[in-house]
């Protein structure tokens, strides 16, 4: 790596240069402003250490003149002076770093290590770190987990995925095949546990109808005025990363996980969280709000009217607003009506983009070749926050001082491995679960529910089984199966068993 030194006493540094050139750096010099933009316009440099007090060209002025040109090359300014107005008027002209002079050997060395080295550093540490703990991590997945155990095991495996990141490839196949081992061991407890879970609301980890009774109620009886938004489709990955673009403004409250009910789909899901019932309950107390699968309409139409009746059964005769956001626009004017809503102890919103961007992904070649990799869907989601209108209305939440929730309906999940399933024209389309009265399937690789009325779920016609698929499974028909199997493989689907559909994220966020 190539480092150009600017100072006018550039004859007195030789022992730096020599000390960094024993450590495999070439150090190229000038003693003016003058000559350094001369030599950064001929030739590409890893990075500047420029002098701030120089006769002629000033160092701020040289800085100006060389971000201009070079608006990525990394410069730090070395100086004698503390003022503010200098480290002002640096950093406003996007300096990398300061030295306050005298300066040592090793400050120069950090200094490189931390803007030149720093990924690799990380990765290389983050690679040593994971190695270290696979092995913890294998004899935690074969163990028998709770509900609570479960969720501090997937924030791990996320915390892990994250941070290596920008690792090798070995790193990236080690710990997919870890998720691929936890995730089979997570199906297996969902199959032991869940219908005992949405059976007995007094013992079981927080599911889908328990978001309002147990983490809206009590903000708003402790008189808060309360901004619930719903991302649909979220995964806790996506939160990790939009958390970060929010740290400006909020302050993290509570940063939880629960569990998604199954179906992990919008129909269920989601209507679940608003009416604060399952589904089969829906359908008995309120016939006229629920929509079969085989019907026409849509499934998610009446998800005001569902808050409404929640919040009578729990005799909050409460304001309220529902507001359902599917393009940048809707979500300008919400922010318009901002003003408006602060009267109300709560407002809902559901954002639709997340969701939208996964079914781009399947049915577009070009957001598939932009989001090749779950890192790259990430990345996506996270680009599309800080650019939509999203992040204005969150910015104006904090700046109104509303107290805001942020969760999702459920999470979606790469899918690569096709299993066979026959069904009747009638069979929903839904690639992670099924229900009909006529299907055929390995019941080996399944979640089978004979009886829906078991797990608290609505059953079209007396016969209906449901059977979802687990990890990262699929289903297909054996009518044209090839053909089927290689447009769905890779894409992110939801509506069965995984980690990332049903361990979602629940955040209670303050304005700073």
């Amino acid at each position: 790596m190539t480092i150009l030194w600017v100072d006018d006493e550039i004859d007195l540094l030789k022992p730096y240069t020599i000390f960094l050139a024993d450590k495999g750096y070439k150090v190229e010099t000038a003693s003016n402003g003058q000559d350094a933009i001369d030599m950064c316009r001929e030739k590409m440099y890893d990075i500047v250490f420029l002098d701030e007090n120089m006769p002629g060209l000033s160092g701020l002025e040289t800085l100006a003149r060389i971000s201009d040109m070079r608006p990525n090359l990394p410069v730090v300014m070395i100086t004698k002076s503390e003022e503010e107005n200098i480290m002002d008027m640096a950093i406003g002209n996007k300096i990398t770093d300061y030295l306050i002079k005298p300066v040592n050997p090793n400050q120069i060395l950090m200094t490189l290590k931390k803007h030149l080295h720093k990924r690799e550093i990380f990765s290389e540490q983050a690679t040593t770190n994971y190695r270290q703990e696979f092995a913890q991590i294998g004899m935690q997945i074969s163990d028998r987990l709770s509900a609570e155990e479960w969720k501090e095991l997937y924030k791990k495996l996320i915390n892990w995925d994250l941070k290596l990141n920008e690792a090798d490839n070995e790193m990236h196949e080690m710990l997919r095949m870890q998720r691929e081992e936890a995730n089979n061991m997570f199906v297996r407890f969902v199959k032991n546990n869940y219908e005992s879970w949405v059976n007995d609301a007094d013992n079981r980890p927080m599911i889908s109808p328990d978001i309002f009774k147990k983490k809206i109620f009590p903000l708003l009886d402790a008189g808060e005025k309360v901004f619930f938004v719903v991302i649909d489709n979220f995964r806790y990955d996506q939160w990790r990363m939009i958390q970060e673009v929010l740290t400006d403004f909020y302050t993290f409250d509570s940063d939880e996980l629960y569990f998604s009910i199954l179906p992990t789909a919008t129909q269920y899901a989601r209507n679940a969280i608003f009416a604060g019932l399952m589904p089969l309950q829906i359908k008995k107390m309120f016939p006229m709000l629920w929509v079969d699968e085989e019907d026409e309409e849509g499934k998610n139409m009446n998800e005001e009217e569902l808050i409404r009746t929640m919040l009578e059964r729990y005799r909050r005769p409460i304001p309220f607003s529902y507001h359902k956001l599917n393009n940048s626009e809707a979500g300008e004017k919400l922010i318009e009506q901002l003003h408006k809503l602060e009267k109300n102890p709560l407002n809902v919103c559901v954002i639709n983009f997340v969701d939208m961007l996964s079914h781009a992904r399947t049915e577009s070649k070009m957001i598939r070749e932009l989001a090749n990799t779950e890192a790259a869907y990430r990345s996506l989601a996270v680009s599309w926050f800080r650019h939509s209108s999203t992040f204005a209305l969150f910015k104006e939440l904090a700046r109104r001082g509303f107290k805001v929730v942020v969760s999702t309906d459920h999470g979606t999940v790469h899918v690569d491995r096709a299993i066979k399933v026959v069904g009747d024209k009638n069979t929903n389309v839904n690639l992670r679960y099924k229900v009909g009265k006529t299907l055929t399937y390995n019941k080996k690789e399944v979640y089978e529910v004979t009886n829906p009325t078991s797990i608290q779920l609505p059953a079209p016609n007396v016969s209906s089984t449901f059977i979802f698929a687990g990890g990262n499974d699929f289903f297909a028909y054996p009518n044209n199966y090839n053909y089927y199997v290689s447009y769905y493989k890779d894409t992110f689907q939801h509506g069965g068993i995984s980690m990332e559909e049903m361990m979602v994220p629940i955040v209670t966020m303050s304005a700073k």
